[in-house]
């Protein structure tokens, strides 16, 4: 399985939710956790978030890298980067600096490209603000010659 995110930040997880463990509330880190178990709530981070295969979460989700293996029902920001990987599940808007989809990947929500997304905060930026920041997207013209 290729990985866009090198593999080996998944192994050197500072902290772990394993599988069988249930969370709730807001969760804050710096390094980097791996979440096996089900969470619920709010996650906000500067470092690296894996979410695993057996994972089942339920929160607006904002770190630095992001790594999906499981279920996710809520939005996710990413400065860095958000990958998707075979066999996950997303129900909610993704907003990163780059996205990478697997083929497999059930992804229910909007897809949106930003720049400078360190210095935006999703979830109480003002819409104009949003807009502001967010990379246009080429529409395919409508006189194709055909």
């Amino acid at each position: 399985m290729a990985y866009h995110i090198d593999p080996r930040s998944i192994r050197s997880t500072v902290s772990r939710l394993g599988q069988g463990t249930k969370f709730s509330g807001t969760l804050r880190f710096r390094e980097s956790v791996t979440i096996s178990g089900e969470y619920e709530g709010r996650i906000e981070a500067e470092g690296f978030l894996y979410i695993a295969e057996s994972a089942r979460v339920r929160a607006d989700v904002r770190a630095r890298h992001i790594i999906i293996g499981g279920t996710v029902h809520g939005n996710i920001e990413a400065p860095a980067e958000v990958e998707m990987l075979p066999g996950c599940v997303v129900y909610g808007n993704v907003r990163a600096g780059r996205v990478r989809i697997a083929d497999g990947v059930v992804f229910e929500g909007r897809c949106e490209m930003v720049r400078n997304s360190e210095s935006l905060d999703i979830f109480s930026a003002p819409l104009e603000q949003l807009r502001h920041q967010a990379i246009p997207v080429i529409e395919p013209s409508k006189n194709d010659g055909s």
